[in-house]
């Protein structure tokens, strides 16, 4: 089901929370935290809008990693529904695609209830002070055509780390539903 995320909250607090990667280790919000901000993604393995844009996520994450701004992702999809979520499939995908950023289990979909989360893919940008800056899409891409491409997600996040506010235009990101525990 397509869905489209909701407008951004500027100022919004970010929910502490610490979770494991599927090899087990423990990451919390403050230990990840940039020194010029934190992007969120709540992402899947399955989902069709993730894959198109997974390539370019990983490449993005890498530039904002550069310039201070810590990058995580975070899977709160029910894996026993959707099997190709798993764990053990969320490290052959972060390899497939050279995530150089953790790639965290939701295990009991906290976290995405927390945030508000509602799609895959579903970008939150926040300052250093771990306020909402920026609840928009990763590039204004249309699906399957990568011809142009503004790097909204990227320009926003440098924004913040300037002047640590987001731009006051953003467009919905929009995806699958998160696949919610029944």
């Amino acid at each position: 089901m397509l869905i489209d995320t909701p407008s951004v909250e500027f100022g919004w607090k970010a929910a502490d929370f610490e979770l494991a990667d599927p090899q087990g280790t423990q990451h919390s919000l403050e230990q990840l935290m940039g020194e010029h901000g934190i992007l969120i993604a709540f992402i899947c393995n399955h989902c069709p809008y993730v894959k198109a844009i997974a390539t370019r996520l990983a490449e993005d994450a890498k530039l904002l990693q550069e310039q201070g701004v810590s990058v995580v992702a975070i899977n709160s999809n029910d894996y026993q529904y959707v099997p190709e979520d798993s764990p053990d499939n969320m490290i052959l995908f972060a390899e497939r695609y050279g995530f150089t950023f953790p790639y965290l289990v939701d295990e009991d979909q906290r976290v995405a209830r927390e945030y508000g989360a509602v799609c895959t893919p579903d970008f939150f940008g926040f300052d250093t002070a771990g306020h909402l800056q920026y609840r928009g899409r990763l590039d204004d891409t249309k699906m399957g055509d990568a011809n142009h491409r503004i790097p909204e997600l990227v320009n926003a996040m440098l924004q913040v780390k300037e002047n640590g506010k987001g731009p006051s235009e953003q467009h919905a990101s929009m995806g699958c539903s998160i696949k919610w525990k029944r």
